[in-house]
């Protein structure tokens, strides 16, 4: 096969997806023919700088292959690591390109605004020689792992919250409330709902330590930032959301708070059922979401939203709605990815249907070991395997663990054996060193929102 003058292999290829063209397969087949140095540095809050290096062609004859290469590898490292600042360095004609594509009325006008929002800033892509590249300067952190003292735990999804009491590493209470805070434009709706949970935890034990909440989004502190929370919220009462868990934590009392990432909890759930590091969690849900600790069981500090991040570079590969682009992790690794396969399987889905009951018909199917849905979960595991390669590239991975609703069932199982099965045929380095998995039982012991009573550090 070949896409822009680059020649790739799969022994595995989709095959209700044929076109797909996963990016980190086709990008080691890249590299293996470039010789020209370039580097990209991203700066986030703090002054924390990642900085990557990598080879382009850098002929004429190969410029458009350079372009889409170095925009798709600078997306996967805003997506991943998150900045308001991008200096491409060695290769100025390129850098001109992005400047334009990421700006308000460029290509890339979704990333521009959704940084934006985020940092508060303008997102600026600089144009800067190779030597004048910015030194790195990152600082991984400590998360949770603290079970001393009376803690609630909170984990806001998007159709219900859960709260569990915690007293010294024991769950002493735990419930689930459905709720539906996308729709709901008033914040009010959620900081109600947050300091509900909140109270109905404080009042099973004599006291309370600290809350850790676990939630959807990016945080700069305790502020989300951008989350689908407050999907609804208008910018202009953001300065309620950005401090609606610090207003709660303060109804209850004057204790520690502390918010971070759903899928940077689930690790750190993975970290404190299985005792070691270097893990990822991801969540095929509503969409997709990522987590990862490091080996000391630290995180990065990275926004590591690859839902918006690319994975396949199939011209003809299914627009993300929200963001627009094609290709990227959300309609390959969430509900959306077995909505998009089932008509080509031939399952008709029933246009009235919700996205979750959609998964849910397909799923059905697929305990009645129907092999349309079969072909689907299939799919989504060689999806996964070829991701895979992608992934550890820019992350060091040991275990990757997979969670959420379209892992439940024969499905996920089938999605699990056929990822592995790909990586021992084509992959046996990684297959050696990764171990793909669902949450073992200490994992699932530990759960989302006792994990999330694990974040602060009730001694400072």
């Amino acid at each position: 096969m070949n896409y822009l003058g680059i020649s790739y292999d799969l022994k595995h290829s989709p095959k209700l997806d044929p076109g797909f063209i996963p990016f980190g397969i086709w990008m080691n087949e890249y590299e293996k023919g470039a010789s020209q140095d370039i580097s990209i540095a991203v700066e986030r809050n703090d002054g924390f700088i990642s900085v990557r290096h990598a080879k382009i062609h850098g002929t004429t004859a190969m410029a458009a292959t350079d372009y889409r290469f170095v925009e798709r590898y600078m997306k996967f490292l805003l997506w991943s690591i998150g900045g308001f600042k991008v200096c491409v360095c060695g290769c100025s004609d390129i850098a001109k390109k992005l400047q334009a594509a990421y700006s308000p009325e460029g290509e890339r006008a979704f990333d521009y605004d959704f940084f934006q929002k985020l940092y508060e800033r303008p997102l600026e892509i600089l144009d800067l020689p190779l030597a004048e590249c910015p030194q790195s300067n990152e600082s991984p952190r400590p998360i949770g792992g603290h079970t001393d003292g009376c803690r609630i735990g909170f984990d806001a999804g998007g159709s219900d919250r859960k709260v569990s009491a915690v007293i010294d590493g024991e769950v002493v209470y735990s419930e689930e409330v459905i709720w539906h805070p996308k729709t709901n434009p008033d914040p009010t709706y959620q900081y109600e709902g947050i300091l509900d949970s909140f109270r109905t935890a404080a009042s099973k034990m004599p006291r309370v330590d600290g809350i850790g909440v676990s939630s959807a989004g990016v945080f700069i502190g305790n502020a989300p930032m951008i989350s689908s929370i407050f999907y609804c919220v208008p910018r202009d009462r953001w300065d309620e959301v950005k401090t609606v868990y610090d207003r709660a934590a303060a109804a209850i009392g004057d204790v520690p708070i502390v918010v971070a990432n759903d899928g940077d909890v689930s690790a750190l759930a993975g970290a404190m059922g299985m005792g070691c590091g270097r893990i990822m969690g991801l969540a095929m849900g509503t969409s997709e979401a990522v987590g990862y600790v490091d080996k000391d069981q630290n995180v990065l500090g990275w926004i590591s939203e690859l839902a918006f991040a690319p994975v396949d570079l199939s011209e003809d590969a299914m627009a993300d709605e929200w963001s627009t682009d094609i290709g990227v992790g959300c309609k390959y690794f969430s509900q959306d990815a077995v909505i998009k396969l089932a008509p080509r399987a031939g399952i008709e889905l029933d246009d009235s249907l919700t996205p979750a009951e959609k998964l849910k018909a397909v799923q059905t199917l697929m305990e009645a070991d129907d092999p349309r849905a079969q072909a689907v979960f299939h799919d989504i595991g060689i999806y996964l395997a070829y991701t895979v390669v992608q992934y550890s590239r820019f992350y060091d991975i040991e275990h990757l663990m997979l969670l959420g609703r379209v892992m439940s069932g024969k499905g996920g199982d089938l999605i699990l054996t056929t990822c592995q099965e790909v990586l021992a045929d084509e992959f046996a380095d990684l297959y050696a060193k990764i171990r793909v998995m669902l949450p073992d039982e200490k994992t699932r012991r530990v759960g989302q929102s006792a994990a999330a009573a694990s974040l602060p550090d009730i001694r400072k």
